[in-house]
């Protein structure tokens, strides 16, 4: 057994703290705010409950994972339905495609809306993401490496992916796949929750699709803040100590950790810290170490303009949950976006109606609204925020209203990339580091730093990556780290 301080109760950290709590450890969480969360946050204001992290939530087993290393189930803690709907994308067109819930359901609603090719597409599509999803999760995700031939040892997985096609590119991945243009942005899509474009990510990045329209989403009675308040309760009742409104002024060590100093001057000894800040912010508790490397000159993924919005009324019959706005531009918005550092002239926008599935988090009658844009981060944008930040909101006001959103607003919160990075996150992002290949895996920065014996880190900054899910696979990774010492 060792003692062990989680540095941040955000999703990773629980995740940390409920496996190193299985293997026997002596665990103790210390958290700077009132709740744990980290960016999974919840803001309540004038009767509206807003997530102010992330709104799609998949690989529920993930979750249920994180309950059973401490000996508890999911459902008595919190409870997640499946979206069906998981998506309405609406088109310049005119047209919509809804991302049902189920491969049958899903491919129903393409022979519909597409034609019967390419519901056959869709069916070779699964098969080809279910094979890649069961070769990448536990060969290349749910793995520590020490060095860069780890992606190659054992050798069979990567030929296996490389007969796969996953080193070329997404975009011409899906139309391999799909004639119908919609088809191709609505399971592509996705490359940008790793930071990048679809012509431009990977076809390894086809698992996010695999996970978010394939596998289905979720979400849980109280909304995506529920999920750590019951991962900590579930801890808490295994034994894991929590102290919260307990900021860490830094972490003590020599060549071994020793533990963590408090802001208000105590010392809590440890055998081991697991360091749950956004990297490479979380050095600031490491005075006495420089950046390695990979930190040193990071490129970040895009931001997000984000505007919660309370409002009074409900939406029309055919609003979903998650609908996104595909814009008419779409290469040339990435470029603007990613290459220019520019405001996307056409942004395509994800409009979540949380209330419409949990109506506890409006008043009665009212809806809760998160609407998300994406933006460049505050390392490579060329954007004014001072004269930005309001212009913006009136353009996705008259957005909402154009789509039929009631826009009678009564509480509101708007975060900018600068509001991101007063929360500690690089380059105003909350999406960490981009997946280019030479972030991702073994290239991505390490959860450890062999500097220092016993100091472990975990989060979207290091591997596997950025996301739910493999936030919840990094606390595995770093608890396996832990029992490694």
């Amino acid at each position: 057994m060792k003692r062990v301080v989680v540095v941040g109760a955000g999703l990773g950290g629980l995740s940390a703290a409920c496996h190193l709590a299985g293997a026997g450890h002596q665990v103790t969480v210390v958290e700077r705010h009132a709740h744990p969360g980290g960016r999974a946050g919840r803001l309540t204001r004038d009767g509206f409950s807003f997530d102010t992290g992330p709104t799609v939530l998949t690989m529920p087993d993930l979750v249920a994972e994180a309950f059973h290393a401490v000996g508890a189930e999911m459902d008595e803690h919190v409870r997640l339905r499946p979206l069906d709907p998981a998506y309405r994308a609406n088109f310049a067109d005119g047209s919509t495609i809804h991302v049902r819930h189920g491969r049958e359901a899903m491919a129903a609603e393409i022979r519909e809306q597409c034609g019967p090719g390419d519901e056959e597409a869709f069916h070779r599509f699964c098969a080809w993401l279910e094979r890649l999803y069961q070769l990448e999760m536990p060969k290349f995700i749910a793995r520590n490496y020490d060095h860069p031939w780890d992606l190659a040892r054992p050798i069979q997985p990567a030929i296996a992916l490389l007969k796969l096609r996953a080193l070329g590119k997404l975009a011409n991945a899906v139309k391999r796949y799909f004639r119908d243009e919609r088809l191709q942005r609505l399971f592509s899509f996705q490359a940008m929750y790793a930071g990048l474009a679809p012509q431009e990510a990977l076809a390894i990045f086809a698992v996010i699709t695999y996970m978010d329209s394939v596998a289905g989403v979720y979400f849980p009675d109280g909304g995506i803040a529920a999920v750590p308040h019951a991962m900590a309760a579930a801890a808490e009742k295994a034994g894991v100590e929590f102290r919260y409104n307990a900021p860490v002024r830094q972490v003590l060590h020599d060549s071994d950790v020793r533990g963590v100093q408090l802001v208000d001057g105590e010392t809590i000894e440890a055998d081991a810290v697991v360091v749950n800040a956004d990297l490479p912010g979380a050095y600031d508790l490491l005075p006495k170490l420089t950046l390695p490397r990979p930190l040193r000159s990071p490129e970040f993924s895009p931001s997000a303009l984000v505007w919660h919005v309370g409002v009074r009324g409900l939406p029309p019959d055919d609003v979903a949950h998650h609908n996104i706005h595909f814009a008419a531009e779409w290469e040339s918005s990435f470029r603007s976006l990613l290459r220019d550092g520019r405001m996307m002239p056409d942004p395509s926008v994800l409009v979540s109606v949380p209330s419409r599935t949990d109506p506890s988090l409006a008043p009665p009658g009212d809806s809760t609204l998160y609407v998300l844009e994406p933006v460049p981060n505050l390392a490579a944008g060329k954007v004014d925020w001072s004269r930005e930040r309001d212009a913006s909101r009136e353009r996705l006001a008259a957005r909402l209203e154009t789509w039929g959103y009631p826009t009678d607003v009564v509480a509101e919160e708007l975060v900018d990339p600068h509001d991101w990075a007063r929360q500690g996150m690089g380059a105003g992002t909350p999406f960490s580091m981009s997946h280019r290949f030479f972030q991702s895996g073994p290239f991505r920065p390490s959860n450890l730093d062999r500097r220092v014996r016993g100091l472990v880190f975990v989060g979207t900054g290091t591997v596997p990556g950025v996301g739910v899910p493999m936030v919840l696979v990094s606390g595995k990774l770093a608890a396996e780290r832990v029992n490694a010492l």
